[in-house]
């Protein structure tokens, strides 16, 4: 089959981060920092992006300011024509490094929000003071002349604040919200229980957006994710599996997707082996299940399969152990029904014991407790 160029690179430049937020999608094992490409070589890859016809980098991590030389990497990024993203939690940052992303060429930043309430945000990311620093985080975005997209994070615990969240977008001056329920991928599996909405949040939330929508036309653009779970149709995850995206991680393996290597029997080449082109073009893990061939029934007759591309493999894998099976959250997997049921259980249970990556479990007892959080902490290969 012919294959485009991917549109843009997901430069996972660390998995180092400060916060630990209860839906981390990251793996489970993470790369240490002395694992960590260094700057020379994620600007060989930032050549080589170049090179192939992308046209978007997206920075993340973990999170990526972290690294001292993102400022190399952003002004290197730009001058090869790249449109650079940062994707951060902000709660590393100051206003003096916000400019000098801009001065070099940064044109966008994404910054996440876990919540709109002070205490529950902090939380569930597990860092003390992230909400009140994000907030004068955005101001410097806008100040800096960068174009401003929120990411509200849903779940159970702040489903009823979604207006909220939406109207903290408008105030910060962003251009688009990404209205994200938690997708269970890493350590977000294992809180499931914790953050999986029930359908009459679900409802309720779909209802804001829509009439947000309508509302804010011209003033914020509103993209929303459903949990997957409740989902009808699968989404094309990432745009397809090797359709969009190219990933490169901190130790420099090339994937499909940031949950790729959880998928047993796969290996997958670094930017050390061969070149992003030749891993794009001809590798067998971007290759795998690319386009239709490999899809079994119903996706291979379904008039759906050049939209949702079968939707997520990883998905597949961790809800019914082979990466090759209809995604269970179609209507026409065999699994569907189970999924639903089970998430529709564990909302209604609504345990309140989560665990944060390295710590025992916490209940509600224990949310007015320090949650971690110093602004030297790092996360490191302990993790």
């Amino acid at each position: 089959m012919s294959v485009d160029p991917p549109l843009a690179l997901l430069a996972e430049v660390t998995h180092r981060c400060p916060m630990r937020c209860l839906y981390c999608s990251n793996p489970l094992a993470l790369e240490p920092a002395s694992n960590e490409l260094d700057t020379e070589t994620w600007c060989r890859v930032l050549d080589q992006a170049a090179d192939l016809g992308m046209l978007q980098v997206h920075f993340s991590g973990g999170e990526p300011t972290v690294r001292k030389d993102l400022e190399t990497l952003i002004d290197h990024a730009s001058k090869q024509g790249l449109y650079g993203n940062l994707i951060t939690s902000g709660v590393l940052l100051d206003r003096d490094r916000l400019l000098r992303f801009a001065d070099v060429g940064l044109e966008h930043v994404q910054l996440s929000f876990q919540d709109t309430d002070e205490g529950c945000g902090d939380l569930v990311g597990g860092f003390k003071g992230a909400h009140a620093k994000k907030l004068a985080v955005a101001r410097w975005i806008k100040e800096a002349g960068l174009a401003l997209t929120l990411n509200g994070v849903i779940h159970r615990h702040n489903a009823s604040r979604t207006r909220d969240i939406i109207e903290l977008a408008v105030d910060l001056g962003a251009g688009r919200l990404e209205v994200a329920s938690v997708q269970y991928y890493g350590w977000g599996l294992k809180n499931r229980a914790y953050l999986m909405p029930t359908i009459q949040q679900l409802e309720e939330v779909t209802a804001v957006v829509e009439d947000a929508r309508q509302r804010l036309v011209g003033v914020l653009a509103i993209d929303y994710v459903v949990p997957d779970y409740y989902a009808r149709l699968p989404k094309a995850c990432m745009g397809g599996w090797g359709q969009r995206f190219l990933n490169v991680d901190p130790a420099g393996r090339a994937l499909p997707c940031h949950a790729a290597p959880t998928i047993p029997g796969m290996s997958f080449d670094t930017i050390f082996e061969r070149s992003l082109e030749d891993i794009w073009l001809r590798s067998d893990a971007f290759n795998r299940f690319r386009g239709t061939a490999w899809m079994p029934e119903p996706c291979a007759s379904c008039d759906h399969r050049e939209i949702d591309w079968g939707g997520c493999r990883c998905q597949a894998l961790a809800l019914t152990g082979d990466a090759a099976n209809v995604d269970p959250v179609c209507q026409r997997s065999p699994y569907h029904e189970d999924v639903r049921s089970m998430a529709e259980s564990e909302a209604s249970a609504a345990t309140e014991s989560f665990v944060y990556r390295g710590d025992p479990g916490r209940t509600k007892a224990q949310r007015e407790q320090k949650t971690a959080g110093a602004m030297g902490y790092v996360q490191g290969s302990d993790r």
